[in-house]
């Protein structure tokens, strides 16, 4: 009602504007919802109708793609393992990252800022420029060809961000909640769980946002580093549909809709605090 009245009232130009900017957003909307619904409509279809109406609803909703992709393409597995490896490197980002962003962002000592710098280091420079040094030190390890590598290597590319973002929260938390927490006899680690994480707690669904996607759709670190197919993750799974001489379009895009399940949960559920995470990682305190 508000923005009607508003709307109402307001100078010709204004409201050209506004009209405009609907007309904007809408069209934004339809650009990315769409390929959503066509990929969901293509996955119930055939290779063949998918080429040859793309565009319309299936003749027939196939789901036996689904059936086919799950439990003869081995889909269960590699949903499994991606579940497993995102879950636990997530796990080791916030858990460590929100103690470094507390120690940077509560604490002066001489070191701060070089630590923080080390932190910023990790944005800057990809973590895929390293991969011949990155590869020979997974192989020293004795970890090639095993889940932990990944876990490993996608807990250490999430921290520079986190570390970024949660530190730059947490430093506009008021110091009178310590002042009063130490008052009342808590310890750094009580002040760290009851005050700063339940305060932090729309950064942290930002960072975690920010994280869990590219963990979960990364191809690249997993070609390198895992060679069993009991071990692989569902991006691997998809790319197994690419045939040398063959393509299964209808499996790929029942794979494809699978995949992307988890992720539309996870911003469901966190959507709350995303908006708000976004403006208050950024005040500067």
């Amino acid at each position: 009602m508000i923005l009607d009245f508003r709307f109402s009232h307001s100078s010709p130009v204004k409201k050209v504007l506004y009209i405009l900017f609907q007309i904007i957003l809408i069209g934004y909307v339809i650009v990315i919802i769409y390929p959503i619904l066509n990929l969901l409509l293509s996955s119930f279809k055939t290779t063949r109708e998918i080429f040859t109406n793309p565009f319309s609803f299936p003749a027939e909703w196939r789901f036996s793609n689904y059936v086919k992709v799950w439990q003869k393409g081995g889909f269960d597995m590699y949903f499994v393992n991606s579940i497993v490896i995102t879950a636990i490197a997530m796990a080791l980002v916030l858990l460590f990252g929100s103690m470094a962003a507390n120690g940077i962002a509560r604490y002066n000592y001489k070191m701060k800022m070089v630590v923080y710098l080390l932190f910023l280091s990790g944005i800057v420079l990809p973590l895929k420029a390293a991969i011949i040094p990155l590869f020979l030190l997974i192989k020293n390890l004795h970890l090639t060809d095993n889940r932990l590598s990944l876990i490993l290597i996608f807990a250490a590319m999430g921290l520079p961000s986190t570390v970024f973002i949660l530190s730059g929260f947490m430093k506009t938390i008021p110091k009178e909640l310590e002042y009063a927490a130490r008052i009342d006899g808590c310890n750094d680690l009580v002040i760290f769980q009851k005050i700063v994480i339940p305060l932090s707690m729309p950064s942290i669904t930002l960072v975690t946002i920010y994280n869990i996607v590219p963990i979960w759709n990364d191809f690249f670190f997993p070609l390198i580093f895992i060679s069993t197919d009991s071990k692989k993750t569902l991006p691997l799974g998809v790319a197994s549909f690419f045939g040398q001489y063959q393509i299964a379009w209808d499996l790929i895009f029942a794979a494809l809709s699978i995949a992307i399940v988890p992720m539309i949960i996870v911003y469901l559920f966190m959507s709350r605090y995303f908006i708000k995470g976004m403006t208050a990682g950024a005040v500067k305190g």
